[in-house]
């Protein structure tokens, strides 16, 4: 009896495992302990028969004073905590390394398939590469001399590794390199080198015979490294399998209609063996621009998105993409009267979207790709309008008339006072923070009485009001080099100032006591609305959290003394709003 072995997991394993641990803690999901725990049976019931017939047939050993002494099949219940430990670390750090990652976008279709060469070549080459180490394991085999072990170890993962590279290729070649190579090779090269202090110390032993005699360096045998490698190959492959098919269901609600919170191994396995002709390749090519769009123009939101899961991440994106569409429809329209008309045909198309003539319905996508420019196209046809209610976004269309107003000559400043802004920012972001809480309430499990959830909703739609002051506060000088001002006139009125001063210093110090002062109110309706986010069902709290404050942030930024700009706007740095989204995560 004895405590060599242990004292490997006590120093090397089990302190890195508690270390992801905090890290991940406050991003852990329901669906990601399901996935871990799927991932550690998979790699006990699979390991252990042949770790044991290994133990058995005394390819390597366990000198009887470096284990305590329990076993299961000859294997030490140390070994059996590798196994597990393991699997846990390598699939923390691929769950912390991939969290921001959208996976639907990266499925590719039968149309993308055919246009994909690439993808075609690295298919083959991955099929012909593994094929080629399982036949160079069982000559190793056959042989029965030096090469056992390499070949043992080879014609146990080859297998599992060239099932999960068939079902899974798509998304292996195409993630970044973050998502695959990375939680590949840092636990691959820590473990080999805990492997190499083992192995000198003899914690456990390769009998000669059985081996190459190859070593990657002093003290590492290249079996050892080989089975480090493969093994956290299985793994990070596993993880991507898994999440191949969870993308699948999420994404193809038309062959998913239905999809649990925890989807069964049957339902997943049949999700990666849905034809790739059956993938809806309009879907994925709207979902991939609807996230082009986030990421370019709101970091703070692309934060928070990351955070959100299932369907429910889906639809708040194309929600977003929807409304970003329809803004710079407007916005970027060359005259007044071709923003009027671009206001009057998404009116028009919310017209057929919410339609009670199903015939008229029929028309939506004919009027949607007859009257709207083909990059655009997607973001109205996956816009979820089935089960968003229709006067948020009719209301929305709204306040782009107000934006149109400041071109106006006779109404050339529309913000008269504090209540004309209260309506344009409730038209512009109250709106679209109603839409996304219907949306949680969708796509959420529970019970809750419809004047809680017409309470809450409201209080979002004041959280949105919020937002939009603060987003005004940030963009003063960015809005006057437009010729708009939309600081209330009668503030303006009691510091001296007219819309014109604005228009021309909106640095100066007068426009800076407007802006805090602007400030103060976003904060105020802020202080006052995010109780309602604790009351959201427990599958958004914490990421509806992460997303007020994530933008909320950039407020407490404007209130800094000697605050940066960049394109005249103050913006919040990477890392700040990690750890703004870390604390937001982890308040209870």
């Amino acid at each position: 009896m004895g405590y060599d072995y242990a004292l490997v997991h006590l120093k090397y394993t089990i302190p890195p495992a508690v270390a992801l641990t905090l890290c991940y803690r406050p991003l852990f999901t329901a669906l990601e302990f399901y996935k871990i725990l799927f991932l550690i049976t998979i790699a006990v019931v699979s390991t252990t028969p042949w770790d044991s017939y290994l133990i058995r047939t005394r390819i390597w050993t366990y000198p009887p004073n470096a284990i305590v002494g329990p076993t299961l099949f000859k294997i030490p219940a140390e070994e059996v905590f590798f196994f597990v430990i393991q699997t846990y670390i390598t699939s923390l750090l691929y769950l912390l390394l991939s969290k921001p990652t959208f996976h639907p976008v990266y499925l590719r279709g039968q149309k993308l398939l055919n246009d994909g060469r690439r993808l075609r070549q690295w298919r083959w080459s991955g099929i012909l590469s593994i094929t080629a180490c399982i036949i160079w394991g069982c000559q190793l085999i056959v042989a029965g001399r030096e090469g056992l072990y390499m070949g043992l170890i080879l014609v146990w993962a080859g297998p599992f590794v060239l099932l999960l590279w068939t079902l899974a290729y798509q998304l292996i070649t195409e993630l970044p390199l973050s998502n695959t190579l990375v939680p590949v090779a840092l636990p691959t090269l820590y473990l080999w080198i805990v492997d190499t202090l083992a192995l000198r110390r003899g914690t456990w032993v390769i009998e000669s015979g059985t081996k190459l005699g190859w070593h990657l360096w002093d003290g590492l045998e290249i079996e050892e490294a080989v089975f480090f490698l493969l093994t956290n190959v299985l793994i990070v492959f596993g993880l991507v399998a898994f999440d191949n098919a969870y993308a699948i269901l999420q994404t193809f609600d038309c062959l998913f209609p239905k999809v649990q919170t925890l989807p069964s191994p049957l339902l997943l396995i049949r999700a990666l063996f849905v034809p790739v002709s059956e993938y809806d390749d309009h879907r994925i090519e709207g979902l991939q621009q609807a996230l082009a769009r986030l990421r370019a123009k709101s970091r703070s939101f692309y934060l928070a998105s990351g955070v959100f899961q299932g369907r429910l991440r889906i639809d708040l994106i194309l929600l977003y993409s929807f409304c970003r569409v329809a803004d710079d429809l407007v916005d970027d329209a060359g005259s007044v009267e071709e923003a009027r008309h671009w206001i009057a045909k998404l009116n028009d198309y919310l017209d057929i979207s919410y339609a009670t003539n199903a015939a008229q319905n029929m028309q939506r996508q004919h009027f949607i790709s007859s009257n709207f420019p083909p990059n655009v196209q997607a973001a109205l046809t996956l816009l979820p309008t089935s089960y968003l209610s229709p006067q948020p976004l009719y209301d929305l269309l709204k306040g782009f008339e107000t934006d149109l107003n400041f071109s106006s000559p006779n109404n050339p400043y529309p913000i008269k006072d504090e209540a004309a802004l209260r309506l344009y920012g409730a038209q512009v972001a109250g709106t679209v923070a109603e839409s996304c809480l219907e949306l949680v309430y969708h796509h959420t499990q529970t019970s809750v009485s419809e004047q809680q959830r017409k309470r809450i909703v409201q209080a979002g739609g004041r959280m949105g009001i919020a937002l939009q002051y603060v987003n005004i506060a940030r963009d003063i000088s960015v809005d006057a080099s437009n010729g708009r001002v939309y600081l209330p006139t009668t503030w303006l009125n009691e510091q001296g100032l007219k819309p014109e001063d604005i228009l021309k210093d909106p640095h100066s110090t007068r426009a800076e006591m407007l802006r805090q002062r602007l400030l103060d109110n976003a904060m105020a309706i802020y202080h006052e609305s995010r109780g309602a986010i604790e009351e959201l069902p427990s599958e958004a709290r914490g990421p509806m959290r992460v997303a007020v404050e994530s933008y909320v942030e950039i407020g407490r930024v404007l209130r800094e003394p000697g605050y940066k700009l960049k394109a005249g706007r103050a913006t919040v740095p990477k890392l700040r709003r990690i750890r703004v989204a870390w604390k937001a995560l982890n308040k209870s």
